[in-house]
């Protein structure tokens, strides 16, 4: 069996008008997925979540 092939999305945001980030997951497969938030290069929150 070969696994699947793992896609990497990235997105930037250049400035936003308020200080909350939404999320929307709709979309996604059903599955295990990681967030990274990133500063400057360097990791400052991962986690995961699980779409049903």
């Amino acid at each position: 069996m070969s696994e699947k092939k793992k896609t990497k999305y990235v997105g930037k945001i250049d400035e936003l008008p308020s200080k909350t980030i939404f999320i929307n997951v709709n979309h996604l497969e059903k599955g295990n997925y990681e967030l990274n938030i990133v500063q400057k290069n360097k990791l400052i929150l991962k986690t995961t979540f699980i779409k049903k």
